[in-house]
């Protein structure tokens, strides 16, 4: 075995009751998008009326409805920039309605119809973690540090479901706070993954315009625009700090120097300060489960593509109470970006050569193999 279990499942952590249970459905079973009608839509939404709006990204704006038998659904009004025609836009949706998993959004049903193109979504009723945890103090809902820890967990689980159990296998390219919704009892549901680029399993990478979140991007995707899983897990890495900090990634700034959000994290790790980085919120919590998480986010974040573990490294070190070789943890990737006087309004910088240069090198891992072994990770990782 390459990894040194010191115990059983991590019991403090209740946080990851749900285990990764294959969600997807059986070869036996088939389910059918349901389509809506258009007006239906404006029944449901009360014509779109602003009052109902509950979110929105690049993809298009998200409303509340309620249908007529009292369903309450989420509705997002996709972007009409979409060049699908209806049977290609009707074959994505009913793949994505066949990806079920505790921790993704549940796709019910479309409606297509003219030039509109809208998907209806299970609601969740404490919305996304970012109007939970990353708003205004005054606006916040308490998360403790159990609540917190489950997030982690269940998002991990989820996000693992979309690498490795899913058919086709899925990158979302933009996992952040917004991206994140949660139910009555704040469990954790990945959001918008099947509005990401699919993965054919007989591909490793593949260069595409760069669509994800300033302050969440991996560098070697923001820079070179290649995508593969391993971007994602520096997201989630980011997220993980967020949460443990109650703190925006991109709209926050610490020190003289104006570090973002990682790169603060390792200077607190270099002077033996990591647990500085923890919400003043967080009056109650474990010091050796959080320190944990933070050195998992920091694994997530390396630089070297290569380096980060995979989801399914990344639930074991979050779950099962193993050695962290921390003498393999280099320093974490940032792509840089001007800051304003102001924290929360950031522009992006032009990247310098030598910045491209260091991620199209020949010594980077990411660049010069398409296949890793786990089991190598594991040996730098979770020594014997």
């Amino acid at each position: 075995m390459y990894i040194a279990m010191v115990g059983n499942c991590f019991g403090a952590l209740n946080c990851c009751k749900g285990k990764n249970e294959a969600a997807g459905q059986s070869d036996e079973q088939v389910i059918a998008t349901k389509t809506f009608s258009y007006n239906s839509m404006r029944s449901a939404t009360g014509d779109f009326h602003p009052s109902t709006r509950i979110g929105g990204g690049g993809y298009g704006v998200v409303y509340k409805g309620v249908l007529r038998d009292g369903t309450q659904v989420a509705i997002k009004s996709l972007s009409v920039e979409s060049k699908q025609g209806t049977k290609e836009f009707m074959t994505e949706t009913e793949i994505i309605s066949k990806i079920q998993h505790p921790n993704l959004v549940q796709l019910i049903g479309c409606c297509v119809e003219g030039h509109h193109r809208l998907l209806v979504y299970e609601f969740l009723e404490n919305n996304s973690l970012a109007s939970s945890l990353l708003r205004s103090k005054s606006r916040c809902v308490a998360l403790d540090w159990p609540k917190r820890a489950a997030i982690c967990c269940g998002t991990a689980y989820g996000l693992e479901f979309l690498h490795e159990e899913a058919q086709p296998s899925i990158v979302h390219r933009d996992i952040k706070a917004s991206n994140i919704l949660l139910d009555g009892n704040f469990n954790p549901k990945i959001g918008d993954f099947g509005l990401a680029k699919l993965f054919p399993d007989d591909v490793t990478h593949v260069s595409t315009r760069v669509a994800g979140t300033v302050g969440y991007l991996a560098p070697e995707y923001a820079l070179l625009g290649q995508l593969t899983k391993k971007a994602d897990v520096y997201s989630f890495g980011i997220l993980m700090l967020e949460i443990i900090s109650g703190k925006s990634s991109s709209k926050a700034a610490f020190g003289d120097n104006l570090l973002v959000l990682v790169e603060w994290a390792w200077k607190l790790r270099e002077e033996g300060r990591l647990l500085d980085i923890v919400d003043p919120e967080l009056t109650a919590y474990d010091e050796t489960q959080v320190l944990r998480f933070i050195k998992v986010a920091l694994f997530c974040t390396q630089a070297s593509a290569q380096h980060r573990p995979t989801m399914k490294q990344v639930i074991k070190m979050l779950t099962k109470d193993v050695h962290l070789n921390e003498k393999a943890l280099t320093e974490p990737g940032v792509y840089r970006w001007n800051s304003s006087k102001e924290y929360g309004n950031y522009s992006l910088n032009q990247t310098s050569s030598s910045q491209i240069n260091k991620y199209r090198s020949s010594k980077n891992p990411y660049m010069t193999s398409s296949h890793y072994s786990g089991a190598d990770l594991d040996t730098q990782i979770l020594p014997r």
